[in-house]
């Protein structure tokens, strides 16, 4: 197939998402796959006239830094100034291929924009379709939904103001995970212990733009389980080596033991498995997703949320939870891809 791989973008998991499309770009080479791997926010600026096909994938894709990127120097850095999130090329790219493999993370991929734009050029893509990738990405919204089908930490949605940040400080009700309404790679996630903890995260959200989930802290184990074409997939467990699965441990090689299939009792990964198959069908999603618990000492999963576009790096976990399956990387991929299709043309 004639494949275009769509990564980075201008969302804070940027460096994330090259990483995710350089694994995917090469392994669906290593298949026979025509693959073009772009970055979605520059597109074919500066590459007019390369052979996209055969390009070879640059070392700085592969690498995810311990910091996120700053996005204000992105964006100031194309040449053509538009206030497009979708570079020069790009759709008109996107509509010569057989299908788009998304590799995006964050909000300028996993909000149903670009599955909305894609829809419209009808052009297939890999992954859940705009509606449901925008449900997904707000997490008081997939917890409004979920909250009567799994248990779901007790939350409140606010939006931080300079105003309001001495008031929020003084009546949540600690310890609380805060967190950012529609972000992932753990970025601006705070476990805030003291009132001087939770107003220095208070502030880090309000420069991520206020909208911000405050959620009761459940102590527990962190276990995921990702879903694959309908069924849940061995699931991991997290073990930071040092203090919670932040940005850096996540994606700095040997920051986290991670444990797949994790060590729990059967009847606790038969629960999991099926709150992480309860959530991905209310909310609508098709093909694959991850979803995030916290399960407590009696077995009890607690439903924190669930990613459209999970990570394809090195060290992201359903690559992990594939292997255990027995399900090698590049069939992961393709698997991605044909079950996509499969649901574009059922219309889901």
């Amino acid at each position: 197939m004639k494949l275009l791989v769509l990564a980075g973008g201008l969302s804070p998991e940027r460096n994330v998402s090259l990483s995710s499309g350089s694994m995917v770009c090469q392994a669906l080479r290593d298949r026979g796959h025509q693959v073009a791997l772009v970055d979605m926010f520059f597109g074919l600026e500066g590459r007019e006239g390369e052979d996209l096909y055969n390009a070879p994938i640059p070392d700085s894709f592969k690498r995810v830094s311990r910091e996120a990127p700053d996005l204000k120097k992105i964006r100031a850095s194309r040449a053509d100034k538009s206030p497009s999130a979708i570079g020069p090329g790009v759709l008109d790219l996107c509509a010569q291929v057989d299908a788009v493999y998304l590799a995006l993370h964050g909000a300028c991929g996993e909000d149903g924009k670009i599955q909305a734009a894609l829809d419209l050029l009808g052009v297939p893509y890999t992954g859940s379709n705009c509606l449901s990738s925008a449900i997904a990405m707000d997490k008081d919204l997939t917890k409004r939904l979920v909250a009567g089908k799994v248990t779901t930490p007790s939350w409140e949605t606010v939006t931080i103001t300079e105003e309001n940040i001495g008031e929020l400080t003084e009546r949540t009700k600690l310890p609380v995970v805060v967190k950012p309404l529609d972000s992932g790679s753990s970025i601006g996630v705070y476990i805030a212990d003291t009132r001087a903890e939770l107003e220095d995260a208070l502030r880090a959200n309000l420069k991520l733009g206020g909208r911000t989930v405050l959620e009761q802290y459940v102590r527990g184990r962190e276990i995921q389980v990702a879903i694959l074409d309908g069924k849940a997939l061995p699931a991991i467990e997290i073990i930071p080596k040092q203090g919670f699965y932040d940005y850096e441990n996540k994606y700095q090689p040997g920051a986290a033991v991670e444990v797949c299939p994790a060590e729990i009792p059967v009847e606790w990964s038969e629960k999991i498995a099926q709150a992480a198959l309860t959530v991905f069908d209310t909310v609508g999603l098709a093909v694959y997703s991850r979803a995030d618990f916290i399960v407590t000492e009696d077995g009890t999963p607690y439903f924190l949320e669930i990613n459209t576009l999970p990570g394809m790096t090195p060290t992201s976990l359903v690559p992990q939870e594939a292997a255990a399956a027995g399900i090698d990387y590049p069939t992961l991929c393709e698997t991605i891809i044909e079950k996509s299709l499969e649901a574009r043309r059922k219309g889901l």
